[in-house]
């Protein structure tokens, strides 16, 4: 299954850069540079999935080019000065840093250029910024995962990545929470990068020294699939609570036993106790649609804050089709024959009517009414 997935990310992804490659600007279309900085994980070609799918849809107007500067500040600023020298009009990105950019930022500004950041925040004023509430993400999860163990026991935090206004707005949120909970304790830390693979490599090397009855709850970027899995293959039957995130494991296992009669160990449901809210990984795509609108003379707020999707062992809802109109409906979790493992099922929008499952997964758009 992870081979599939895998190699089902990868040309996904890679469709996605080969349509941007072949533009070209000399059509009357707006010139849009895409920066990726970290790209280990799901989320991020999912979101580049959508950013593509969304050129794509208005592919008379966009010229999109993609480029990925990895976790790396200096090799980011550079790519934005270049890119501005190269003639974007706009640059939609996801910064590695909320400050670093800054000044490159600026420069782009000063030269006419529409900057856009996604998910993750910059501090530039001239700056727009595309995201969820990742505070409150962190204090809405917690909050579930403490009142599911009775404000008591043990807790496993898992981080994401170092830097971004994302892991630091969690962690602060997180921390916050259990420091309200007197008799909750973090009793370990490990950095999943927002990786699934990450997540359990490091949750197997975390409980080599310990033992799964140490552990009362999981909270942070990833980790309850990982925890659940080992739990059931050693015949614990109280799986642990867990918060957060919104990929299609952990969704399936949240499903009640027996909801997908065919789906086999370990992508099947388990009756999980969870929280699921993450981040979305149409934000980028969002970002890429508000620029649209900005050099086409609209104005859009600097700051748009993208609502949070809610869902838990009591709210989830398994989609049947994966339809556009099925999830405006309320469904929330996709069987694992449709999606990607490590992939967000939070990708509906009723701001983003233009992509949707097949965005996510091959970078194409819906079909115009």
């Amino acid at each position: 299954m992870w081979i599939r997935a895998l190699l089902s990310a990868a040309v996904a992804f890679g469709a996605a850069v080969s349509f941007v490659s072949g533009a070209s600007a000399a059509d009357g279309k707006f010139p849009i540079y895409l920066s990726m900085s970290y790209v280990g994980n799901g989320w991020q070609s999912e979101a580049t999935n959508m950013i593509s799918a969304m050129a794509k849809y208005y592919g008379d107007k966009i010229d999109l080019h993609i480029q990925v500067a990895g976790p790396v500040v200096q090799r980011q600023i550079q790519q934005i000065n270049s890119m501005v020298q190269a003639g974007a009009k706009a640059i939609v990105v996801y910064p590695i840093s909320p400050t670093a950019l800054n000044a490159a930022i600026k420069h782009a500004c000063d030269n006419g250029v529409v900057v856009f950041a996604y998910d993750s925040r910059v501090t530039e004023p001239c700056a727009y910024n595309v995201h969820p509430d990742q505070y409150q993400l962190a204090v809405t999860a917690a909050t579930w995962a403490a009142e599911r163990m009775h404000h008591k026991g043990n807790v496993l935090l898992v981080t994401g990545v170092p830097g971004t206004t994302v892991d630091t707005d969690r962690n602060r949120g997180f921390r916050e929470v259990i420091a309200k909970n007197p008799q909750m304790k973090i009793i370990g830390e490990v950095n999943g990068m927002w990786s699934l693979a990450i997540v359990e490599k490091v949750i197997t090397e975390f409980m080599a020294t310990h033992k799964w009855s140490d552990i009362d709850g999981i909270i942070g970027a990833g980790g309850g699939w990982t925890a659940w899995q080992k739990e059931q293959a050693a015949g614990i039957k109280k799986l642990t609570v867990y918060a957060t995130d919104a990929t299609n494991a952990t969704r399936v296992a949240m499903l009640p036993v027996g909801s997908i009669p065919d789906a086999t160990p370990p992508y099947a449901p388990m009756g999980a106790p969870a929280i699921s809210l993450d981040s979305t990984p149409m934000t980028g795509a969002l970002a890429l649609k508000l620029a649209l609108q900005v050099l086409e003379g609209k104005k859009v707020p600097k700051d748009t804050v993208v609502p949070l999707d809610i869902v838990s062992s009591e709210n989830i809802k398994l989609c049947k089709e994966g339809s556009w109109k099925e999830m405006k409906e309320g469904c929330n979790v996709f069987d694992p024959k449709v999606i990607n493992t490590d992939y967000g099922d939070n990708i509906f929008s009723p701001e983003t009517p233009e992509i949707g499952l097949k965005a996510a997964m091959f970078g194409e758009p819906e079909p115009r009414e």
